[in-house]
């Protein structure tokens, strides 16, 4: 998914001479953005450094090796709150050791906004220009924003929906713990430049459960083999085709292979996601596990995000 996220960002960044050919650029990933950025970094003859999650798994761990990439992987957590901040304080003591890196900034750079503009026109193609509910994990906010933004300006009508775990911080869920949902991908314990509040509609929050739920009954009805933040969002896109009769898109943002056993095997436990239903919340007090919808327009918003900063040209 994040491959044309990845790729422009760094085709931008060589093209406004902030990299050159044979610089390193870093960043923290918890699975996916670390092989999109390897493989553009490969394409473009760039050196790749990435500070991982302690969720990447041995099969994304070789094909970084294959890509040329570097990575440094954090040690294993229960907690995505400890996760990530050490992957951010790691960042930091590499940028000070070494100033010519360039930090590619994932969560808080908008150029990460830019490789979702051609799908953006791919959907508005095969949607004609009718109106859409697009949903997807949060996380960095650049996949939901850039498509939505993209969409927008192309004329579609977008009504934009965010999923969450409980105990991200970024739509105000950090005072619920669900220990068996760490989905760094969809969530945060930090605040993220790139998550813009006010483009969201409806947000969802969805335990561990409920996801698993989601990815089981993906492979069994469809045959689509994905991963444990896929199967929350699928949920929720679920329940917003329910509610309106409008072309409803989910982003798919990775395989199940690292789910295998933390998910897939555990099959047994899956719910008839027919029979799953949100409670519903007009206050960020009234949330519970294990799964809470709200209108989210209107909202008192939880954390003010940090400034986004863009590198200067060298």
């Amino acid at each position: 998914m994040k491959v044309v996220s990845a790729t422009a960002a760094v085709r931008h960044l060589l093209d406004t001479g902030v990299v050159r050919p044979g610089d390193t650029v870093l960043d923290s990933s918890s699975g996916i953005y670390a092989y999109a950025l390897a493989l553009a970094c490969h394409r473009y003859g760039l050196r790749c450094y990435i500070v991982g999650s302690t969720t990447v798994d041995e099969t994304l761990r070789v094909q970084l090796s294959i890509l040329g990439a570097e990575l440094e992987q954090m040690p294993p957590s229960d907690s995505l709150q400890l996760d990530q901040n050490r992957r951010v304080q790691r960042i930091r003591a590499l940028l000070a050791a070494h100033p010519d890196w360039h930090w590619m900034r994932q969560y808080h750079d908008r150029i990460h906004y830019l490789g979702y503009r051609v799908v953006a026109e791919m959907i508005r193609a095969e949607l004609g220009g009718r109106a859409l509910t697009l949903v997807g994990g949060v996380g960095s906010g650049a996949s939901t924003g850039g498509l939505a933004t993209a969409l927008t300006e192309l004329g579609v009508p977008v009504t934009l929906v965010g999923v969450q775990p409980f105990g991200s911080v970024t739509f105000g869920s950090d005072h619920l713990a669900d220990p068996d949902m760490i989905i760094a991908g969809i969530g945060s314990s930090i605040p993220f430049g790139n998550v813009d509040h006010d483009r969201y509609d409806v947000i969802h929050w969805l335990a561990f459960r409920h996801a698993l739920s989601g990815s089981v009954d993906l492979l069994r009805r469809h045959a689509i083999f994905a991963g444990l933040s896929t199967g929350a969002t699928y949920v929720a896109a679920r329940w917003e085709r329910r509610l309106a009769d409008v072309a409803t898109l989910f982003i798919a943002a990775d395989t199940g292979h690292r789910y295998v056993n933390s998910v897939f095997q555990r099959h047994a436990e899956a719910t008839d996601v027919d029979t799953l239903q949100p409670h519903e919340i007009n206050d960020l007090r009234e949330m519970r596990l294990p799964w809470s919808r709200a209108h989210w327009r209107g909202m008192t918003r939880p954390n003010a995000t940090p400034e986004v900063r863009h590198a200067p040209a060298r």
